[in-house]
């Protein structure tokens, strides 16, 4: 070793947002744990140290934290790999290097992509039926809606069943300004509940302090669970969902560690 750790185990960790493959990482071999000491370097930014080494991301960037409170959580990640380093079990820390290597150089292009979201966003199509399903739904999202346009002065359409429905301007607008400034771990956090959920208004929600995470992770899966309620839960589904709540806690973390 060079004075340098490399920041996201090389070989098997994701890129960062929630599409990472978790059976690339299953079927790769992972790597050994190659130090002893986890610590944190305080300054202007927050930096992991490996045996005194300074972590790296995978393009050899500098993996500098913007919060004491970030740095803490990144460390217990590296600290809580035994005998192997496991990414997978590592989302912050693929969080943070997606931040500084990936996000930080296309800030426009992901909050569009948000946007975009916003503009066929999941809390906007509603059952035709069963009529306990389409109950349920507005229970859940239209106070996420009613906030929305208050909080936000976003008002969106809503429509029964899944044709699509072409948003005004005058939603998606406040929508692009809630998320100035663009700061690249905000915007990787935001950016990874808005695809877990589908909902740009959830994760907006969530990180206006609308809803709690596990509010919001339950107003993203009302139509899961009711499919479950009817017919069982799928096992594989089930390990697909168990990942994804992962990554979605992680995210949530992520956001909140940078107040």
């Amino acid at each position: 070793m060079s004075g340098e750790a490399n920041g996201s185990p090389p070989r098997n960790a994701p890129s960062g947002a929630p599409k990472g493959p978790i059976t690339d990482t299953m079927r790769q071999p992972l790597p050994k744990r190659f130090y002893q000491d986890v610590s944190v370097r305080e300054g202007a930014f927050f930096q992991i140290l490996l045996d005194g080494r300074q972590v790296k991301t995978p393009k050899k960037r500098a993996l500098m934290l913007p919060t004491r409170a970030l740095a803490q959580a990144v460390a217990a990640e590296w600290s809580a790999q035994e005998k192997f380093i496991d990414p997978a079990a590592m989302p912050l820390t693929r969080f943070a290097n997606t931040a500084i290597d990936a996000v930080s150089e296309t800030l426009d292009a992901v909050a569009a992509d948000i946007v975009a979201f916003a503009g066929s966003d999941l809390l906007c199509y509603r059952a035709e039926a069963p009529r306990d399903l389409a109950i349920l739904q507005a229970k859940a999202w239209d106070p996420v809606l009613a906030w929305a346009e208050t909080t936000l002065r976003a008002r969106f359409a809503v429509v029964e069943g899944v044709m699509p429905v072409e948003q005004p301007a005058a939603a998606l607008y406040p929508i692009a300004s809630a998320l100035q400034p663009h700061e690249p771990f905000r915007l990787t956090a935001l950016h990874i509940l808005t695809t877990l959920t589908g909902s740009a208004l959830l994760a907006l929600a969530h990180a206006g302090g609308h809803l709690s995470s596990d509010a919001t992770w339950s107003a993203a899966h009302i139509d899961e669970d009711y499919q479950i309620s009817l017919w069982g839960p799928d096992e594989e589904a089930a390990a697909r969902r168990q990942f994804r709540r992962r990554e979605f806690d992680a995210a949530c973390t992520l956001l909140a560690s940078l107040k």
